[in-house]
């Protein structure tokens, strides 16, 4: 019983991580029905950017809930910079482009970032600095589940609880709904479809770097390459949930982490990958539209 229940909260810490991530395809999609292949490298750039902030706080004697606070303050900041820039790039011009010619972007903006994160630091991993502190009153509890996965597992809740209340309601969120229902309807009511998408991109941006700090700093390593494995997980996990739906990103998530974690526990890790991606192909069989997603009809 207690293997089973490691294995569950392990799951629940791995699927939080992919949920924080899918929020971002999930919201993206359902504004302009993009899917952001970059968006794993949000996640990467975030972690990265988190090591480099809180190496230089290190030097300055900052203790260990200072620097966690501070470096992931400078990775979402920058990472919501690196979304707001992308999407004005890379997807903007081609909004009235086939779907296409945008995907074609987002691919080919994934490698770009990758390949400028690899020259601009190394190929190498890098050790990352467990920020996360240990919380005392946890000590009777420690060996169920530890400072890190608690952290992990509230800031996903939270995250989700903020973003439903802010598109349900607040104004930005409803001229989000506006924008993912009928864009040119919501433009002619007079909402700024613009600002709209690039708060999307920048919240989705936001969640992507607060995953990518909060793993960094619970497994210990980084390097180039995590955006994209992250990525293609996440993006699996919000095609699971429902994309475009919230409270989906964050059940797909769950349901691909405990795939993962009891596949692992009990099968192989050799097949962890085979079991999340056979999860996928069964779901895109059975229920297309997702477990939480709405079934719609295509217009002729």
């Amino acid at each position: 019983m207690e293997y089973f229940l490691e294995l569950f909260l392990g799951g629940l810490t791995r699927g939080s991580i992919y949920a924080l991530i899918a929020l971002g395809y999930t919201m993206v999609y359902g504004i302009i029905e993009l899917i952001n292949f970059a968006h794993g490298e949000i996640y990467m750039i975030g972690a990265f950017t988190a090591l480099i902030f809180a190496s230089v706080f290190t030097l300055l004697g900052f203790n260990d809930l200072s620097i966690l606070l501070l470096a992931s303050l400078a990775a979402v900041t920058w990472a919501s910079a690196y979304g707001y820039t992308i999407e004005k790039l890379a997807y903007k011009p081609l909004r009235k482009a086939p779907r296409l010619s945008a995907l074609i972007s987002a691919i080919g903006m994934s490698i770009f970032l990758q390949n400028y994160v690899l020259l601009a630091q190394t190929s190498d991993f890098l050790p990352f600095p467990r920020l996360i502190p240990h919380f005392s009153f946890m000590d009777p509890i420690v060996h169920v589940i530890g400072s890190a996965e608690l952290v992990i597992l509230i800031t996903t809740a939270v995250v989700m609880i903020a973003l439903t209340l802010l598109i349900k309601f607040t104004k930005l969120g409803k001229a989000m709904r506006a924008t993912a229902q009928d864009r040119d309807m919501a433009l002619l009511s007079g909402v700024n479809i613009n600002k709209v998408i690039s708060f999307t991109f920048i919240i989705g941006s936001f969640t992507a770097a607060v995953g990518g700090v909060l793993i960094a700093s619970h497994i210990g390593m980084i390097n180039f390459y995590i955006g994209f494995i992250a990525g293609i997980k996440a993006f699996t996990a919000a095609v699971l949930g429902g994309i475009g739906s919230v409270p989906g990103a964050v059940l797909g998530g769950m349901v691909l982490g405990w795939t993962e974690s009891f596949a692992t526990g009990y099968v192989s890790s050799d097949y962890e990958d085979v079991f999340a991606f056979s999860l996928l192909v069964l779901i895109l069989i059975f229920r297309p539209e997702g477990i939480l997603g709405r079934s719609t009809t295509q217009k002729v």
